[in-house]
């Protein structure tokens, strides 16, 4: 999860000078004199009206920069930020803005050139391109994926520093998912029509191939790592060196760099050994590794693919799936970020491509949980796995995957304060922390609705084990986007960066009923592979077919 850079004077990049009448070295300003402008701006007389005295103080900041903090019974009430060199205010923050800087708006904090129209604009218009039919202009694919693009309206106004209209428009886009990734796992049919309706796969699988280039340069010459990536190396990098992981601050910019699990900081450990981390920002092995995690996604869902059908239709539908994840903004945003996420997409889509084999699924959900914490609302789903109901033998199978991967990946990180320390610094933090990035941060008053909603989202992870009683990979795929986007509807800080663990699971709902059609819609000559797919046109796939 990311996290928040306090904005006084616990930050790394402020510093208190010694003197208050006069001027640091390379200052012109003295603190006094600073605090003096800032008592000018208007959000210090409002906040001053409306809570009586503050208590401003001055810190130095890097490029000539002042930061003057106004504080009230230990509490930063007003940020404001003051050029040394003209003697002016130049920004000015209150209420959730003074704690999260990611709330500011600034440019580029976030994807870099990506935000910008001229980027943004084109990869949605390619990652709808393949996939348009124009002889059913109001098919029902066309809507989900343009849904799928809907939370750029949201982060047109993220962008601008406007959380009070972006949060609630997450909402909308969060809750047709839900709903429609319900309905395709619980009824399991497709519509009509053809996945790719007129470009050949060999032109899909051109476009891959120039996406993948293009998302690997934007990397390597605009990206910027975000704390989170940071936090992954810096764990690495202490697993390396035999140092506990958990229950002490990375950094005094991120105290809470220990929050995730093993599995994450482990993932990071080759590439912190293949580039040493130096101690500087932008380290190379994070970069390096939300390529890889991005690249093994795409790998695993053209894999997938080969899984769902034998023959040029698998191939097809691996090269749709790999496209779609390319073409998608919000999976080069995770990249532009260089941050951890697309490691769960990749582990959920490892799931899915084992799902034939309890043991190896078991493991795999396993090692997202021990990353990430929230991928276990999806262990009652993938323990049934496909077909009719699962035998105690392969429950048992799955159960002892599960408990053997969980047990090796966390006990021996146990830090000297025992599990609770673990805990505290993880999912304990999690649970507790506040957040204006959802509704639930911003409106305190719907406490009630929002303890309704976590009741059924833990009921909706539990029911999709029984129901329905009989399921096809794709209909997994489609139920477990739809957990984990209950979980993301009730989370107390919710994100864009998360798009990415659903949304393989989305493409796998939404693609494989249309490319597992009859021959009219795939073409002659393509055969089923009994092996992994039983059913043709909208029947579901009988018992027995994976597991």
């Amino acid at each position: 999860m990311l996290l928040a850079i306090p904005g006084a004077a616990s930050a790394q990049d402020v510093s208190r000078p010694e003197s208050q009448t006069k001027p640091p070295p390379f200052f012109s300003l003295s603190a006094r004199r600073a605090v003096a402008i800032a008592d000018r701006d208007a959000n210090v007389r409002r906040q001053r009206a409306r809570h009586g005295p503050l208590y401003g103080v001055a810190y130095t900041k890097a490029r000539g920069l002042w930061q003057v903090s106004y504080f009230q019974s230990g509490e930063e009430r007003v940020q404001v930020i003051v050029g040394d060199r003209g003697g002016r205010v130049l920004e000015s923050w209150t209420g959730y803005q003074v704690r999260w800087r990611m709330a500011r708006g600034y440019e580029g904090a976030f994807g870099r050139k990506l935000n910008a129209p001229y980027v943004w604009i084109p990869l949605c218009l390619l990652f709808l391109l393949p996939f348009v039919d124009p002889r059913r202009p109001f098919r029902l694919l066309h809507l989900d994926l343009l849904v799928l693009l809907g939370f750029s309206a949201s982060q047109v106004f993220f962008n601008r520093g406007e959380i009070g209209v972006s949060v609630p428009l997450v909402y909308p886009v969060l809750a047709y998912l839900l709903v429609r990734m319900l309905l395709a796992g619980l009824r399991g049919r497709a519509a009509p029509g053809r996945l790719l309706p007129i470009l050949p796969v060999a032109a899909v699988a051109f476009g891959l191939v120039f996406l993948v280039g293009f998302r690997v340069a934007l990397n390597l010459t605009d990206s910027r790592v975000i704390d989170v990536g940071q936090s992954s190396v810096t764990g690495a990098d202490r697993l390396a060196d035999g140092s506990d992981i958990y229950g002490q601050p990375y950094s005094p910019t991120d105290p809470h760099g220990d929050t995730y699990g093993p599995v994450t900081y482990l993932l990071y450990v080759p590439f912190e050994q293949a580039l040493p981390w130096n101690g500087l920002p932008d380290p190379p092995a994070a970069k390096a590794a939300a390529i890889a995690f991005d690249l093994l996604t795409m790998i695993g869902l053209l894999v997938l693919g080969r899984r769902l059908r034998a023959g040029p239709a698998g191939w097809g539908l691996g090269v749709a799936l790999a496209y779609a994840w390319a073409a998608n903004p919000y999976t080069l945003y995770v990249m532009q970020s260089n941050a951890n996420d697309s490691a769960v997409a990749m582990l959920l889509v490892l799931a899915l491509v084992v799902m034939a084999s309890p043991v190896l699924r078991g493991a795999t959900i396993a090692l997202a949980v021990a990353a990430k914490f929230s991928p276990a609302a999806l262990v009652p789903l993938i323990a049934r796995g496909t077909g009719a109901r699962p035998s105690a033998r392969r429950l048992l199978a799955f159960a002892a995957a599960v408990a053997a991967v969980l047990a090796a990946t966390f006990l021996p990180f146990v830090p000297h304060g025992g599990f609770r320390a673990m805990y505290d610094s993880t999912i304990g933090y999690q649970l507790a922390r506040e957040s204006p990035f959802s509704v639930w941060g911003l409106e305190h008053g719907l406490e009630p609705l929002h303890t309704a909603l976590k009741i059924g989202a833990v009921l909706l992870a539990l029911a999709v084990a029984v129901v329905p009683r009989r399921r096809s990979l794709p209909q997994v795929a489609a139920l477990g986007a739809a957990v984990v986007i209950a979980a993301q509807l009730v989370i107390t800080h919710w994100f864009y960066l998360y798009v990415v663990w659903f949304l393989p699971l989305v493409l796998v709902a939404l693609f494989a009923p249309l490319a597992l059609r009859g021959r009219e819609a795939l073409g002659p000559g393509l055969e089923l592979d009994p092996g992994h797919v039983d059913h043709l046109r909208d029947q579901p796939v009988p018992a027995g077919a994976h597991d």
